[in-house]
């Protein structure tokens, strides 16, 4: 660990297998003939979606979901021929970049029907695309009656062809399940209208991590886990914890050491103000590598296996932490700000817990300057 941090004195860690084993553990839910669409938008939820989107396909992943397009051609030049599916908003300037990269777009505005079936007539067989509904998430989606405008659009029946059928569930992770259970219903009927035009779905998909686990009636073909693929859950306290493994670690380094005498400050205006003669160690991580403003003076670091909290205010670029009440601490230990160290350990989940957000945030926010290391076990 102390030759990695020299070299990088802040980064994070993957661990694949962890990965691997969160993964199993979704696959136990599932009903049989569900498969997985892996989720690896927003850079795999800050992980690397590359790597991750990688290391899935190893493991039998086909289906991938990203949210844009640049998030879909990233993956195709890093040589990933497995079908990805464009979640996001798609607009008709990017069709042709769509196109090229055989990416799989989710149509949920039927303007943007005949440029998407004018591009795609050049292929031999029709474009695959998916259609999302709207169940009672208020974002993308067509409405009932829109939907059944659409499937009566010749377009579907030359160039084009619905190869899936999605909506998106707002309150899998709710306490109480009869939102839920009223979108399912809603899309069922949906689904059931699609049919009636003997229009044949092969993937059908509406169950995130949430609804993966309590939602057995929403697997469908295809279920879409992203937070639980990564180690976290959202999940009501009544729901038996489903096992997993928190994927990444955030490391960074001892920098410098310094006392500050009792009454005097650290770091911009003056919010700490020594009660005693104070060891301070600075550390080199700040908002610019996502580690929250918000974290000054509530959240903590783990240095020798013990907490460290942060003092002063959570600078762009450094941290300060008070080491007094540790053993002696040297320039370049290593900090652990996400993972564990001996028997202590701070996840995601409680980071988030201390500035009032979710662990996807956590997660998401980790910056690109910080150098993700890969790790098999």
């Amino acid at each position: 660990m102390t030759s990695i941090s020299i070299l990088l004195p802040t980064y994070a860690t993957v661990n694949l297998a962890a990965l691997a084993h969160n993964l199993s553990r979704i696959k136990r839910y599932l009903s049989p003939g569900c498969e997985v669409m892996a989720i690896v938008k927003a850079n795999a939820y800050g992980h690397g979606a590359v790597e991750i989107a990688q290391s899935l396909a190893r493991q039998g992943i086909g289906q991938f979901a990203v949210a844009s397009l640049d998030e879909g051609i990233a993956l195709r030049q890093a040589s990933l021929s497995a079908s990805i599916v464009i979640l996001g908003a798609l607009f008709e300037e990017q069709i042709p970049d769509l196109i090229a990269h055989r990416l799989t777009p989710v149509v949920s505005d039927g303007r943007i029907l005949p440029t998407l079936a004018k591009a795609a007539h050049s292929h031999q067989a029709p474009y695959p695309i998916h259609l999302k509904v709207e169940t009672g998430m208020g974002r993308l989606g067509f409405s009932q009656d829109e939907l059944l405008a659409v499937l009566d659009n010749p377009l579907l029946h030359s160039s084009l062809k619905i190869e899936g059928l999605m909506t998106h569930l707002a309150d899998a992770d709710g306490a109480d399940s009869a939102f839920t259970e009223q979108q399912l219903a809603a899309f069922r009927a949906m689904l059931d209208q699609v049919r009636l035009r003997g229009l044949t779905l092969p993937l059908v998909h509406a169950a995130n991590s949430a609804a993966i686990v309590r939602f057995p009636a929403a697997h469908f073909s295809l279920v879409r886990p992203g937070i639980m693929l990564y180690g976290y859950h959202t999940l009501p306290a009544t729901i038996p914890d489903p096992d997993l493994r928190p994927v990444l670690s955030l490391h960074t380094t001892v920098a410098q050491l310094r006392t500050i005498p009792k009454g005097c400050s650290v770091s911009y205006n003056g919010t700490f103000v020594a009660k005693r003669q104070t060891r301070i160690a600075v550390l080199p991580i700040g908002y610019a590598d996502g580690y929250s403003r918000r974290l000054s003076h509530r959240g903590s670091v783990l240095i020798q296996g013990r907490r460290a909290p942060i003092v002063g205010l959570v600078c762009m670029d450094m941290i300060m932490v008070d080491v007094t009440d540790l053993a002696p601490v040297t320039v370049g230990e290593t900090v652990t700000l996400i993972g564990q160290q001996g028997k202590e350990s701070i996840w995601a989940d409680e980071v988030a817990d201390w500035i009032g957000t979710i662990p996807y945030e956590v997660l998401c926010g980790i910056g690109s300057r910080v150098p993700r290391i890969y790790e098999s076990a």
